[in-house]
């Protein structure tokens, strides 16, 4: 096994500010606001420095509630170097989800912005901190949230009871190095420092705690798949509350001493903008992120040639979206990843130089250093290539455990070190993983295991059609029966039986869809996984199927 990397997340800045002093770290194409690694690693220091005399201390939870703003990645860093770990918080939550995460994660410190999209952020909080209108800064006291003393506002205007975030700075230039110094010294690699609450799925969301060394060694291994290096530019899409961005994105490029090159919110538009003006090298996002930046009716005016590379992940990427993005963004060398935040997150990668047919149809092999094995469900026993069992993993990204709950992370985690995903597998004898659905999306209909992927992969082909999801829905006679929801192309119109049609002869019958449903969009998590437990809700009230009994 290879050594692993045992920096800190704020002594990799330092050592990358040393390497590539005038290389540009962090660039806001719209911002105008460009930072070398000198600058990005100074800024991140004096903002250390100011959560210290705020009174932040190692081990503290503080909080951050905002989208991809440079204050993001600044306090990723700055709190890194203080040893304060970072609770990143989704941006879709609203009041009852934003004091459930309060409350669980301990938090100290709340950093956040006024609103994004539909929700006002300060609002939502005066319903969750009434006090907060009459306290004093840094004195907030609420008996619903002990641990919760500041609230502090990024962005202009501070609405009363907080601080802003450009105070934290001003209290940082005060402080001198030797303090930083002192606190720097007592950090430990296998520290916590990240906390994400898993998508919520299912269940309360639970608090993923990673490490220092998960999330450095994770960041470098991706980076590696990609080989990156400081010529490179990665266009970040993807939310940083989410791995996607604060790792795939954040930590592949600062291991590299590559260029981040965020997108604040996403947007298609603003995607093509970005690579076309900064000459990214490279993007990530989700499969519905490139599906909508292909399909922009101005995507032909942008230069996008500079591509090379990139990260699709967080839902299956179907192999004709994948084909798209290689010959019409020149992104020849895109990569799949697959993993989960338990897992820091990524498990297995597909490498830049693997053929087309690995790259479309596999989420690749094991990252260095990262062991998988495909179990039996019953058993737990090891499967042999080219059986189907539960993808488990071992090794250094696996997190330190859920925050405050052991029996779920005893769940997750056996007494042999084995992280458990959930997700049914197939590994090929060079150790090429196919991902072939969740244990739990699995539909059962008259005996017959049906696995979503392989229909949402044949309907994907249809010319008509953009986006597809399968799921089960209850049924009397069979106990489930297979429902898809439909998002067409612009323009163009398609019925029911059209979409069955379509499948007759070529996948056996009892696997094409009874329930047919065209659609806008899909229920998501703000980090972009598509919520088919929500969907197959939706689809049973809609059908009336609530007597059916559930059988998932």
């Amino acid at each position: 096994m290879a050594e692993q990397l045992t920096h800190t997340v704020g002594s990799l800045l330092d050592e990358m500010a040393r390497l590539y002093p005038d290389t540009e770290a962090l660039v806001y194409h719209e911002r105008n606001l460009r930072y070398t690694y000198r600058q990005f690693n100074e800024s991140c220091r004096v903002i250390a420095k100011g959560l210290l005399r705020l009174g932040v201390k190692k081990g503290d939870n503080i909080s951050i509630w905002a989208y991809n703003v440079p204050e993001w990645v600044l306090l990723q860093f700055a709190s890194a170097k203080i040893g304060a770990i970072l609770v990143t918080i989704n941006t879709s939550y609203k009041s009852a989800e934003l004091e459930y995460i309060l409350e669980q994660s301990d938090s100290t410190s709340l950093f956040m912005v006024g609103s994004f999209k539909d929700t006002n952020y300060v609002h939502t909080l005066a319903t969750v901190v009434p006090e907060l209108a009459t306290a004093k800064p840094g004195q907030i006291s609420t008996a619903k949230l002990p641990f919760l003393k500041n609230v502090v506002f990024i962005g202009d205007g501070t609405p009363a009871g907080m601080l802003n975030f450009d105070s934290i700075i001003q209290l940082g230039e005060t402080v001198p190095d030797e303090e930083l110094a002192a606190v720097e010294a007592t950090l430990n690699c296998h520290d916590t420092i990240n906390m994400q609450y898993t998508s919520g799925t299912t269940g309360f969301p639970k608090g993923v705690m990673l490490t220092h060394y998960n999330i450095v060694n994770n960041g470098f291994n991706i980076g590696e798949c990609m080989k990156f290096t400081p010529q490179d530019r990665l266009c970040i899409p993807v939310p940083f509350f989410h791995c996607f961005g604060c790792v795939l994105g954040v930590m592949a490029c600062v291991t590299h001493g590559t260029t981040m090159v965020p997108v604040e919110i996403f947007e298609p538009l603003k995607v093509l903008q970005t690579i076309e003006k900064e000459k990214c090298t490279a993007v990530h996002g989700v499969p519905t992120m490139f599906i909508a930046e292909l399909e922009h009716p101005d995507f032909s005016d942008y230069d996008l040639s500079t591509l090379r590379s990139g990260i699709m992940a967080g839902s299956p990427c179907p192999i004709e979206v994948m084909k798209k993005v290689i010959s019409r963004m020149h992104a020849s060398e895109i990569t799949i990843a697959y993993g989960q935040t338990e897992s820091s997150p990524v498990i297995t990668q597909t490498r830049t130089d693997d053929p087309i047919e690995l790259r479309v149809a596999t989420v690749g092999k094991s990252l260095p250093d990262v062991e998988v094995k495909i179990a039996d469900i019953e058993t737990g026993e090891s499967l042999p290539p080219g059986k189907q069992g539960e993808l488990c993993t071992r090794g250094y990204h696996v997190m330190k455990g859920y925050y405050k709950m052991p029996e779920e992370t005893a769940r997750a985690i056996d007494e042999d070190n084995w992280l458990h995903t959930g997700d049914l597998a197939i590994m090929d004898e060079n150790g090429y993983c196919k991902i072939t659905g969740r244990i739990k999306q699995m539909i059962i209909r008259g005996g017959e295991n049906i696995y979503p992927r392989e229909i949402e992969e044949f309907l994907y082909t249809h010319p008509h059609i953009s986006d597809i999801q399968v799921y089960g829905v209850p049924d009397k006679k069979y106990g489930e029966q297979v429902m898809a929801a439909v998002i067409l192309k612009k323009g163009v119109t398609m019925t029911e039986e059209e979409v069955r049609e379509f499948c007759n002869g070529k996948i056996a019958n009892y696997k094409i869809p009874k329930y047919v449903k065209f659609v806008d969009g899909y229920p998501m998590t703000a980090s972009g996984k598509i919520q088919k437990f929500k969907m197959r809700e939706m689809a049973i009230k809609e059908l009336q199927l609530e007597d059916m009994g559930e059988t998932a």
